[in-house]
Order: structure tokens, then C-alpha cells, then sequence
């Protein structure tokens, strides 16, 4: 009942209540990232949903992009992209994913289109929900863990999916965020391409 009704409902719920609360701070972020870094306001990217079915998603932008191929992803992390990243308000966006219904508040993270044919029939089992902004991965150490423990986290929740489960990783990583800890101490490393397996 809560996996394939309630869930939704919530999301949609939720999301359109926290974009109208965070409408002025969405306006502030959007005009520092235009005066201090210029265009685009917006990165984004196609990553595949649920089922595996792309859809693309929206971020502030905290990278250069006259630098690509030409610095490291940490060298090219913008002014204000330190900020944005640390605290997660990069990720805000991404509530309007959530309300036109390619992501969840919570699900596994959604990853790069290239990594569909490289992950094992298990960890293959990370797309049978639909992605999140946040997740069990996020919440267990984000960038800090490996791929094998990131991936097998994701698997775990689409396992024990649940209203309780959902509670708790929002409560988690509203403290980890708010607490500058964790999740957030890591939110500016950039983890190796995912090779398959490992």
C-alpha cells in the first residue's frame, strides 16, 4: 500500500510544500550563481529513473564548464559550488523531478545512463523504485563508501521499502545536513567512474 499509493502522494505532498517555502531562497541561489559565475543557472543531465527510463535531471550548477576535460571535478567546483554542495541546496531542483514524478524524496541516488550495463543482477534491483534526493547510500557515508557498499545500501531499501524506513533516513539527513557531519563533510568528493562490479 505505501510503495505503490502512499509514497507518491507524499512526494507530490511534500515537494510542491517545500518549494513554495524555499521559493525566496530557490530565487537567491538561482541570482548568486548568475552574478558571481554567469550562465547557466541549471546543470542538467539525462539519468535513467525507475526501470532504468531516462529522464533528466535538474541541479544548481556547481561546476565550471569552460574547464571541462581540462581540470579535475574538484578543481572545478564554482565559488558559490562549494557552498551549494555542502549544504545540499544544489540538489533543491530537483523537487520538481519528484512532483512530475521521474524521482522520490527518497530512493536510491540516481547515477550516469553509461553504468546501466555494468551493474550485477542484484544491484540492477536499485531501479525497480524510483530514484531519490536522498537515500539509505546518502545517510551511510555518500562519497566516502565504495561502490560495492553504495550499491548494495540502494538494493537494501528497495528490499525493506517502508513508511518507517522512509521517516528515518528524512530525519537522518536532515540532522547529518543541519549538523555539518557526515554526509555533508564528504559532499565535495568526487568518487572514481563506477567500473563494473567491485
Amino acid at each position: 500500500m505505501y510503495a505503490g499509493f502512499l509514497k507518491r502522494g507524499l512526494d507530490v505532498i511534500f515537494s510542491i510544500l517545500l518549494l513554495l517555502f524555499l521559493f525566496p531562497l530557490l530565487l537567491i541561489v538561482s541570482g548568486l550563481i548568475l552574478i558571481l559565475d554567469g550562465q547557466p543557472v541549471f546543470f542538467v543531465q539525462t539519468r535513467p529513473g525507475k526501470n532504468g527510463i531516462p529522464f533528466k535531471i535538474w541541479k544548481f550548477r556547481t561546476m565550471r564548464k569552460d574547464a571541462e576535460g581540462k581540470l579535475s571535478d574538484v578543481q572545478r567546483i564554482t565559488r558559490t559550488g562549494h557552498w551549494l554542495r555542502k549544504t545540499s541546496i544544489d540538489e533543491l531542483p530537483q523537487l520538481w523531478n519528484v512532483i512530475c514524478g521521474e524521482m522520490s524524496l527518497i530512493g536510491p541516488r540516481p547515477l550516469l545512463m553509461e553504468y546501466l550495463p555494468l551493474y550485477n543482477q542484484r544491484q540492477q534491483k536499485r531501479h525497480l523504485v524510483r530514484p531519490g534526493i536522498t537515500g539509505l547510500a546518502q545517510v551511510h557515508g555518500r562519497n566516502a563508501t565504495t561502490w560495492r557498499e553504495r550499491l548494495e545500501w540502494d538494493v537494501i531499501y528497495t528490499e525493506k521499502l517502508s513508511f518507517w524506513l522512509d521517516c528515518k533516513i528524512l530525519v537522518a539527513t536532515g540532522l547529518i545536513v543541519l549538523g555539518g557531519s557526515g554526509v555533508s563533510k564528504t559532499a565535495e568528493v568526487t568518487m572514481e567512474p563506477f567500473q563494473g562490479d567491485q
